[in-house]
């Protein structure tokens, strides 16, 4: 067995999968929402996927409970659209509280203005244990399966792949080979502690905060309830639609509560400034409550969950490391101010399953694998100081924490060829959606048309396809589009990544264009 310190960090070159002998192609560490939507995409791809969890079932906590535009656009191509939008809700207004007596409500995001182009204007509230049940229904459709009770405790790599050891529910050590490995497994990545790849990062805010999924009467279910200014710290109860539960968050300004009851060695449970971590057994989380809000401890009638973190931003120094790659928590760990981490998340997950398909199903180079940190880290760099100025009260929710204007202009996978782009949007941009008309007359929706694995091609203001498009490509000459839509993509072939965003616009067909294929995994 190799220890977690004996991974050998390889230069290597993708070779397809032909060593693995029916193993999977990819071999993913953890099943929360970036593991279970990286399986999903796999699956649909036709990649041999095997998704392992140390715990003995799905994360049972609320935690990342709202989904931003953007993530639900992925989780719609994803075939989650309906299911999300029945399961899912508004966004409360929050109804401050002065001890019993309540105040006047107000919008905890200002509402947006609908924008033409942008299928979802505003964020869903969905708690992530119900996210993930979502996401783990769709990989069983697709053939997928979660192996829980399984740890990843050692691994190498090679140029040819990648020999990870796992322990068993059962506690039996076994050994699995794959060409990728991906870490999922969280912000105390076990992979990524392996690899020695450092996290760049601080504290957001020094005070613990406690979260908890409880089950209570004596508020009304159409609020967000919110105490801002209760002693010791804040303390906000938020209905979870589609659930018959509360999200509990309080923040710790006083630093000195006492030790949980039972505790034994008065170390224990402490912080690093030696201070006592709140409690989180039942019967403290009532108590927080009734001291907190005008209700009482008896009023609690469950409490399902609960968790101690301290709110911090951090930064993995790179995402890939040989044939492993770090996605979600495992790359960077965010405040949940602003509702950006399980988001930027998923949203890794889908960058990263168009190109793992590529390489390990159409023929592209490894290189394009380089692409993955190229456009991820960069932007969840941006995300982070994004959460963190929000936790900090320097910055609003708004249009940036929806996460529609995200785009990779500055990839080496985005090719801008024409000669004079007359439309609003360039290569790398995120690809509108908008009611057409096809040359032969057919109406077609943009977003169905993108929806799945494929790449799709789109030729605007009169432009024509080519008489033959590349394996894989979807083609539509439109003779009519809405007039957003016209506006945004004027004229030329509009080549649309698997992910939604432009790899390559042109003004027609050229040689130049063909000889980008092969980089990308088409032919």
């Amino acid at each position: 067995m190799a220890s977690l310190n004996s991974v050998k960090d390889t230069e290597v070159e993708s070779r397809g999968v032909e060593n693995l002998d029916g193993a999977a192609a990819v071999l993913v560490a953890g099943a929360g929402p970036v593991g279970l939507t990286l399986a999903c995409d796999l699956a649909r791809r036709g990649v041999r996927t095997r998704l392992i969890e140390q715990g003995g079932k799905l994360f049972p906590g609320s935690r990342g409970k709202g989904l931003q535009p953007r993530t639900l656009e992925v989780l719609d191509d994803l075939g989650l659209g309906e299911a999300v939008r029945r399961e899912s809700g508004p966004y409360p207004r929050m109804l401050p509280w002065e001890g019993d007596r309540p105040g006047e409500p107000f919008d905890f995001v200002e509402p947006s203005e609908a924008r033409p182009g942008e299928p979802y204007d505003e964020g869903r509230m969905l708690p992530q244990w119900r996210t993930q049940e979502l996401l783990y229904e769709r990989l069983r459709e697709l053939g997928g399966e979660v192996e829980f009770g399984t740890r990843l405790t050692g691994l190498e790599q090679d140029g040819d792949g990648v020999t990870a050891h796992l322990t068993g529910p059962d506690g039996a050590s076994t050994t699995a080979r794959t060409a990728f490995l991906v870490a999922a497994d969280g912000g105390r990545s076990t992979v990524r502690t392996s690899l020695g790849i450092a996290m760049t990062g601080e504290d957001v805010d020094p005070h613990p905060a406690l979260v908890a999924d409880v089950r209570l009467t004596g508020l009304d279910r159409g609020h967000w309830h919110v105490w801002p200014h209760a002693r010791g710290g804040a303390l906000a109860l938020c209905p979870l639609h589609g659930s018959e539960l509360f999200q509990l968050a309080a923040i710790f300004d006083d630093r000195d509560h006492s030790p949980s009851p039972g505790q034994g060695d008065p170390d224990q449970g402490r912080g690093p400034r030696g201070k006592a971590e709140p409690g989180t057994s039942p019967d403290e989380v009532r108590a927080l409550v009734a001291e907190r809000s005008h209700l009482t401890a008896d009023d609690v009638r469950e409490v399902r969950w609960a968790s101690v973190f301290r709110p911090r931003a951090a930064l993995a120094d790179r995402f890939r490391q040989g044939r492993v790659l770090l996605a979600g928590d495992a790359a960077h760990v965010h405040s949940p101010a602003g509702g950006q981490g399980l988001n930027t998340g998923i949203q890794d997950a889908f960058n990263l399953g168009w190109k793992l398909g590529g390489v390990l199903r159409h023929g592209a180079g490894d290189a394009l694998l380089d692409t993955y940190e190229e456009e991820r880290l960069p932007l969840a760099a941006d995300v982070l100081g994004l959460s963190t100025r929000i936790h900090r009260g320097q910055q609003q929710r708004g249009r940036e924490t929806r996460q529609l204007d995200i785009g990779y202009r500055d990839s080496s996978l985005a090719h801008e060829l024409r000669s004079a782009p007359d439309g609003e949007l360039r290569a790398g941009d995120r690809a509108p959606d908008a009611e057409a008309v096809t040359a032969g007359g057919e109406r077609i929706r943009l977003f169905d048309a993108f929806r799945g694995p494929h790449w799709t091609l789109l030729a605007f203001g009169g432009t024509r396809l080519p008489d033959s498009v590349p394996d894989g490509v979807h083609a539509y000459e439109l003779h009519g589009a809405e007039e957003h839509a016209e506006k945004a993509y004027g004229s030329g072939l509009f080549l649309v990544r698997p992910d939604g965003y432009l790899g390559a616009v042109a003004d027609a067909w050229t040689p130049r264009l063909t000889g980008l294929l092969p980089r990308l995994g088409l032919r």
